[in-house]
């Protein structure tokens, strides 16, 4: 099942896919996160879509992150071993973590904004995942139970301001960089664990990455493991997990994301998620 968070009437409204049509469910002003945080099931979501009274149009929808404010986004880097080859560093032995802010994160078809004067603005399809339950000290075995669904997201850098030091936050918190969606596919319709999906990324309808969730050096049972070691993760969380080879960083000569650019970022079974890029 897919489900996403748009706007309806001026408000945010969790929302079921069904064809070329969205179904609002839930309350107005709630949002798929809240759904996840009260632990909805398939079943349950099936009883609200057949009980809905309304429909729109897909092509219609103005879409927004689908948790709008999850309590963690927890981002992965280098966990392709080709990305980290490309960026100069040996394959991590454990998942190399980082957070996104809530006000950087960002939906399908938004404009993402390049800072003032800034040329580094540089694109990294990923898989995310949102948790459907947390925990402390959850072991890798029993991890995907804990996960809701899968989504397609792109943890756009801003690699001037990356490099400025050692850490790599501000880089990565630039508001509205973060874009994800356009809906999370329920766990049940995709391989455990998101495993053997194909990922691309064009730019402008060029190719520049492509890649297939296999080949991640850390794979979801093992991050969510990782994580859960040091702090508690909760419903709605969501987590990045990670770029391939192919960004702007590592080509010769580089190529960053110009006003104008449209960068697309797809992911098999999962969808299509495509945002515009902006001046400042």
């Amino acid at each position: 099942m897919k489900l996403a968070t748009i706007w309806v009437d001026g408000e945010p409204h969790a929302a079921a896919v069904q064809q070329q049509r969205l179904v609002p469910i839930g309350r107005p002003g709630g949002d798929l996160g809240e759904l996840v945080r009260a632990g909805v099931t398939v079943a349950d979501i099936a009883a609200l879509v057949a009980g809905a009274k309304r429909q729109m149009p897909l092509d219609a929808a103005q879409f927004l992150a689908p948790v709008l404010r999850p309590g963690k986004a927890i981002c992965v880097g280098l966990n392709y071993a080709d990305h980290a080859r490309e960026s100069h560093f040996e394959p991590p032995a454990h998942p190399t973590l980082f957070l996104r802010s809530t006000t950087s994160l960002a939906a399908h078809a938004s404009a993402v904004h390049r800072p003032s004067g800034d040329d580094s603005l540089d694109f990294e399809g990923e898989m995310v995942v949102v948790m459907g339950s947390g925990g402390r000290g959850i072991a890798a075995e029993a991890a995907l139970g804990h996960v809701f669904g899968y989504a397609v997201g792109n943890d756009i850098s801003v690699r001037e301001f990356q490099f400025r030091s050692p850490q790599w936050t501000l880089g990565k918190n630039v508001d509205g960089t973060g874009p994800w969606g356009p809906w999370v596919v329920t766990a049940d319709e995709v391989p455990a664990g998101g495993t053997g999906l194909q990922l691309q990324t064009h730019l402008n309808g060029e190719l520049m990455q492509s890649a297939n969730t296999r080949d991640m050096l850390f794979d979801v049972a093992t991050i969510i493991a990782s994580v859960s070691e040091a702090m508690t993760l909760e419903a709605g969380d969501i987590l990045f997990t990670g770029t391939p080879a192919g960004v702007g960083l590592g080509r010769t000569p580089r190529r960053y994301m110009q006003p104008g650019d449209v960068v697309q970022v797809q992911i098999e079974r999962i969808g299509v998620l495509r945002n515009t890029i902006a001046g400042a």
